[in-house]
């Protein structure tokens, strides 16, 4: 949706609908967005629609990680091992690393801080968007989401959550990765030998290094989906009541503050 077409004269919109799912603008915490990209670069720019950049810096904090052996070095030094940690790490890639960290956190902090001003500025004009999308590729329509659903569907399995809402870049993103984390660190099977009680068996068949991948990737999942099943529904809501008044409230109806309607 292009604001300089001859047929969008609206300068700021509040959200726009693709098959590929909703892009929508809404208040966030910037900290929150921050946070997000302390816990694994690009999730704090997924969050706020920055899909290229948020591709890019995910990629990189795979390929540098991987590299540099930096999770395994943090699980060492979490256990005071910092002899075999300073071992591990390679540092003739790790100041390559430190950079494009701290810019992720910072962009996306801005980003957000940037996008909650168009989305004051947006709510206010309150422009008309198209509530459905037609493709070959599918059928997107707004509809209301429950949070909670979104949340249980997360916490069953990364990606399900957002499937349920309809953001396919993040949810094919997640999905993949979850798989590539999960057949790399034999998650499974150390899950089952914990379940077997026979911990030194999980212990070693366990790669530390791709599995502490996974919390990352997994709780930003559930967060995704719960937090933008939330908003989803307040879209819908707001469109709803904007139609229902411009079609069916008579033009003289007026509600005064604080007047209670039986």
């Amino acid at each position: 949706m292009n604001n300089f077409r001859s047929e969008y004269r609206t300068r700021y919109y509040q959200a726009h609908m693709t098959v590929m799912g909703t892009i929508q603008l809404h208040q966030r915490n910037p900290h929150v967005v921050a946070l997000w990209s302390v816990a694994f670069p690009g999730f704090g720019h997924f969050l706020v629609h920055r899909f290229f950049t948020g591709f890019a810096l995910f990629f990189w904090e795979f390929y540098i990680n991987q590299v540099t052996h930096l999770n395994t070095a943090m699980m060492y030094s979490f256990n005071g091992q910092f002899d075999r940690a300073k071992a591990i790490l390679d540092e003739k890639h790790i100041y390559l690393y430190i950079p494009v960290y701290l810019f992720a956190i910072w962009d996306s902090y801005r980003t957000a801080v940037d996008e909650n001003k168009i989305h004051v500025l947006a709510k206010r004009e309150n422009a008309k968007f198209s509530t459905i999308s037609i493709t070959p590729f599918g059928c997107e329509y707004l509809s209301k989401k429950d949070p909670w659903i979104a949340f249980a569907w997360a916490m069953a399995f990364p990606s399900l959550g957002q499937l349920y809402i309809h953001r396919i870049v993040n949810a094919m993103l997640t999905l993949v990765t979850t798989i590539v984390v999960i057949l790399n660190s034999n998650l499974v099977e150390g899950v089952h030998y914990c379940l077997l009680f026979n911990f030194s068996k999980a212990r070693d068949v366990i790669d530390q290094q791709w599995t502490l991948y996974f919390p990352s990737i997994y709780f930003y999942g559930i967060y995704d989906a719960y937090s933008n099943a939330v908003e989803l529904s307040k879209l819908y809501n707001r469109e709803q009541a904007d139609f229902l008044k411009e079609h069916h409230q008579s033009e003289h109806f007026v509600l005064y503050k604080g007047e209670k309607i039986e």
